[in-house]
């Protein structure tokens, strides 16, 4: 009986270990939650040459023609890479009889978050670039916005180190036959 019990006693602290282990768990997930929007803050300096280099001239504005397609379009001046996208809101802020058929959370070139709204009736399709802070853009948008942000700085570096590593093989190249010359 004393083998059962000393297994017993194991099983116990075991079981309790676990549920400091949980409760642990819980603080530090509490403390990584309140800190995201910092992260994601610090995320976005870090991406201002990614953005600027991958990142996209979105439309502003841009008149329909009767096929449905684009003429004159303008777009705006800064890069942005689109984050997320959200169910759209009942109204732009700018203008609240236009209806919001489009939103998007985008990070611009100099690291700021926008939702870029989109309105269409029918002969002009225009936007609203609405700044939201780190805090909204997770709270609108969820944490798929760092996740998505995370993976562009990740494809970037890679695609650099792809580069760098072609490049090593090309300059290799070139001075073997320079030498074998």
């Amino acid at each position: 009986m004393d083998d059962i019990e000393k297994g017993l006693k194991k099983i116990q602290e075991k079981i309790e270990q676990l549920d400091e282990l949980k409760a642990k768990e819980k603080t530090l997930t509490d403390k990584v939650r309140d800190a995201d929007a910092e992260l994601l803050a610090r995320m976005a300096q870090m991406a201002k040459p990614v953005v600027k280099d991958v990142g996209l001239s979105l439309l502003k504005t841009g008149k329909q023609d009767t096929k449905g397609e684009l003429y004159h379009p303008q777009y705006y001046k800064e890069k942005m890479i689109i984050l997320g996208k959200c169910d759209p809101s009942p109204y732009r802020p700018d203008k609240p009889t236009a209806v919001v058929v489009d939103q998007f959370c985008v990070l611009s070139e100099n690291g700021a978050f926008f939702e870029v709204m989109y309105s269409d009736d029918g002969f002009l399709t225009d936007s609203y670039l609405n700044p939201v802070s780190p805090r909204q853009a997770i709270d609108q948008y969820g944490y798929d916005i760092m996740f998505m942000l995370y993976q562009a700085l990740r494809d970037y570096l890679k695609a650099e180190d792809e580069l760098l590593n072609a490049l090593e093989k090309v300059i290799g190249f070139i001075f073997i036959r320079k030498e074998s010359s």
